[in-house]
């Protein structure tokens, strides 16, 4: 794979958002995508790691890439938030690198010393360069705006990317910039539309951005022993024995009273989301510290979803070398999360690598079981073996009969059960039907949902 995050889809233009912080790079981002992606606040040095996401501009169809903000002044010296900062901007200095253009985004009226630093900076990049003055909504502050020139700009956009204003003129410009040039990379490689989707879920400071940047082959993510790093999601893509997949890296989720800032409160939203648009979720568990209730409740959600889950015991590396280390991990895990004892348990090392090839097959395995169509015909076949083998409840009261079933969807997986009392239908049997589907219709590692309808008195079945 290689090289930085601007490197791993091809076939796209690359537009890079560049800037100090708080010039409105994020506003301008989710206003050119049509839509959120990017969290926006008043708080300076919000976005972190370059944020990527497919976009149209002007009919071009373009990577669209958001980076943190570059910034002179960076803390004391070997403090927490120096080395942070100085992180954020090496990731944006070597997204503006593998860039084919670059729009540069300054505040109307607020010329800084880093502004004139990053100015400096660009100047051997201006044959893929754009300036947009942001902030200049109802004409303020043009003629400071038009003052930019000095700095030998061709053109200058004046924009209010919060109100709209220009942007219409500013996409045009970007897609006239990149014009009709072949932007397919030198290996071809060029990622299916159908990658299976990981979403790697955990508290924080469990590993998540190391697992990501390893599975790119990639520094896509700021790792730092700090945490709450993370806290925009972050998406990068790589081929593995000839399967693509997409991979999104999410901020830590804490209890719900821990979670008090507004920044972090959305960034905890945004990855519980990343549930929605994931085939499979990887909940990282901190091995050496156990797992939590807040772990369970991260489960949950995901089965809940219908989606493909695996706990991956992080920092395996650091556990004791006994025989029975991981037996016993594992059985404490599946008491632990009661109904999820289908869910995989692997042992793993993101930070040398140790599991990642056992995971990435357990995910393909889990990906092709989740999209796994079982017909109506063998379907029926197998509910009536079952309910030969173990028959449903005979009491006066709680006597039904599962009549026929189909199944409605994949990914996620569920059957739909059609039944002469439902009211009778059992939790005990629920369980029992799912077990029997996971162990006779080879969908072992994901969750199965049984919708249960009333037969209406129709005894016969599709066929």
């Amino acid at each position: 794979m290689g090289g930085g995050i601007l490197n791993r889809d091809g076939g796209r233009p690359v537009v890079v958002l560049a800037g100090r912080p708080n010039v409105g790079k994020s506003t301008l981002f989710n206003r050119l995508l049509h839509r959120r992606r990017s969290i926006t606040d008043a708080t300076p040095g919000l976005t972190r790691d370059p944020v990527a996401a497919d976009a149209l501009i002007a009919g071009k169809p373009a990577l669209l890439v958001d980076t943190g903000g570059f910034k002179l002044d960076r803390g004391a010296p070997d403090s927490c938030e120096s080395v942070l900062d100085s992180l954020v901007v090496e990731r944006t200095l070597r997204s503006i690198e593998g860039a084919d253009l670059v729009v540069l985004i300054l505040a109307a009226g607020e010329l800084t010393p880093e502004d004139e630093e990053f100015i400096r900076l660009l100047r051997p990049l201006r044959d893929k360069l754009i300036v947009a003055v942001n902030k200049t909504e109802g004409g303020r502050l043009l003629a400071e705006t038009w003052n930019l020139m000095r700095f030998g700009f061709d053109r200058i956009y004046p924009i209010s990317a919060e109100h709209g204003d220009n942007v219409e003129e500013l996409a045009r410009a970007i897609a006239d910039k990149l014009g009709g040039t072949d932007y397919l990379r030198p290996d071809g490689y060029a990622p299916s539309a159908a990658a299976i989707r990981l979403s790697i879920l955990g508290k924080p400071n469990t590993g998540k951005s190391t697992l990501s940047n390893r599975l790119c082959a990639e520094a896509a993510s700021i790792v730092s022993d700090m945490p709450g790093t993370t806290r925009d999601v972050i998406e990068g893509r790589f081929v593995w024995k000839g399967v693509d997949f997409a991979v999104m890296d999410t901020a830590g989720i804490r209890r719900k009273s821990r979670v008090s800032e507004n920044i972090e409160y959305y960034s905890v939203n945004r990855a519980i989301k990343t549930m929605d648009e994931a085939d499979i979720v990887i909940q990282l568990i901190d091995a050496p510290k156990g797992f939590s209730v807040q772990d369970k409740k991260i489960a949950s959600l995901a089965c809940g979803k219908g989606r493909g889950l695996i706990f991956a015991l992080n920092k395996w590396d650091a556990m004791p070398d006994a025989k029975n280390t991981f037996n016993a991990a594992r059985d404490s895990i599946h008491f632990f999360f009661g109904q999820m004892k289908y869910v995989p348990v692997l042992p793993l090392s993101a930070k040398n690598g140790d599991g990642v090839g056992a995971l990435l097959n357990t995910a393909v395995k889990m990906f092709e079981q989740l999209n796994r169509s079982t017909d109506t015909p063998k379907f029926n076949d197998f509910l009536e073996r079952v309910q030969e083998e173990s028959p449903p409840p005979s009491g006066p009261r709680s006597r039904f009969k599962v009549k026929y079933g189909v199944q409605v969807s994949v990914n996620p997986v569920v059957f739909r059960l059609f039944v002469s009392r439902p009211a009778a239908f059992t939790s005990a049997y629920h369980s029992y039907i799912c077990n029997r589907i996971r162990k006779d219709l080879s969908y072992d590692t994901v969750p199965v949902t049984l919708e249960i309808r009333p037969s209406g008195g129709d005894k016969r079945r599709p066929r």
